[in-house]
């Protein structure tokens, strides 16, 4: 009997008595190479030593821990880049998308235009309102809401809609005209009156303006405080027309 050790089988050659030669071979267990110790059986061919016919691309490869090829060179370095641009993309985003801060200014008179009728003052006065634009995307104006006030009393009410678009980081004067009317009579007397050469008032303004961007709305609102003359406009004052 000779016997030949190999990686996988073990080959058994044996003479019978009439001086033929007889090969016997045989597939060791899985996971041993000398044939000693705990044996295994092999979970693809099942310790016959033959591959199933159409199972080719199902087979089972073993791969020392040792070997080269489970530790890729550079790996670390690679995952570092991709997190750390991963890192500067999300900042970046958030950078540029993140809401900031619109900013009003206060409100500058610029004029005053006075009707009398019978029994009530009506003015017009014209506002020149500022805002500015810190985002990096454009915003919508969507509407103002402008409430005079003389002597704690509401004379006037003013909506603007759809007011204006501003762009990215830029600045814009937006025109708030204001319908005002007075109806008090002691107020009425002291604008009408000839005797008095400067007809003063203190104005009280507050204006709301509601704007929206990136799916977001957010209200700011202000108050301005003018002495407005309600006896005498830039022309001669004259008399609002009755319909």
């Amino acid at each position: 009997m000779i016997f030949y050790p190999a990686l996988w089988k073990y080959t058994i050659m044996t003479q019978n008595k009439h001086g033929e030669t007889r090969r016997l071979s045989k597939w060791m267990d899985y996971g041993s190479i000398s044939g000693e110790g705990q044996w295994d059986p092999c979970p693809t061919c099942q310790g016959t030593g033959r591959i199933p016919r159409g199972q080719e691309n199902q087979l089972l490869a073993v791969i020392p821990c040792s070997d080269q090829r489970l530790k890729p060179q550079h790996t670390k370095l690679y995952v570092c880049i991709s997190v750390g641009l991963c890192l500067l993309t999300c900042s970046l985003i958030l950078f540029f998308l993140f809401p900031r801060s619109m900013d009003m200014s206060a409100v500058d008179l610029k004029s005053s235009m006075v009707y009398f009728t019978p029994n009530t003052v009506k003015m017009v006065v014209t506002n020149e309102l500022n805002i500015t634009n810190q985002n990096f995307v454009s915003i919508q104006t969507e509407d103002i809401d402008v409430q005079a006030l003389i002597l704690e009393t509401v004379v006037g009410k003013t909506k603007i809609t759809n007011v204006t678009i501003l762009p990215p980081r830029s600045e814009k004067k937006i025109t708030v005209v204001s319908d005002i009317v007075i109806d008090d009579p002691g107020l009425n007397n002291y604008c009408k009156s000839l005797s008095i050469q400067i007809h003063t008032l203190f104005l009280h303004l507050q204006l709301t303006i509601r704007v929206s961007y990136l799916s977001h709305s957010e209200q700011m609102s202000t108050d301005t405080y003018e002495y407005i003359d309600c006896g005498v406009n830039s022309t001669i004052p004259h008399n609002f027309p009755l319909l």
